[in-house]
């Protein structure tokens, strides 16, 4: 299914789905979603490796795009809540214990 390795922790991953995740649509500066150029700079990761990781959330189906030239990324949590649990991808974005939730919550 994936053509990656999940054994070791990807914290780029995670720090990328964890950002869709809680990215509400009142944060994106079009309606459509976030680019990839906006999703780097929240993350503070280059554009390339962000990329690489969308393409990897997007195989799993909990992501997607709309557009072509800028490509706006959603995250789909309706796929996300029926995912398997043995899931790689779902194992790693529902393991909290590193997760500083103030970042993506004003209280």
């Amino acid at each position: 299914m994936y053509d990656y390795d999940f054994e070791s922790e990807d914290k780029e991953l995670k720090k990328i789905g964890l950002e869709l995740m809680f990215l509400t649509p009142e944060k994106y500066s079009q309606g459509d979603g976030i680019t990839a150029v906006e999703l780097a700079k929240a993350v503070g990761l280059d554009v390339e490796t962000t990329r690489k990781k969308l393409r990897i959330l997007q195989e799993s189906g909990i992501v997607r795009a709309k557009g072509i030239n800028p490509k706006f990324w959603k995250f789909d949590n309706y796929v996300f809540q029926r995912m398997d649990e043995d899931d790689p991808v779902y194992r790693l974005l529902v393991s909290f214990d590193d997760v500083d939730f103030d970042r993506y919550f004003e209280y």
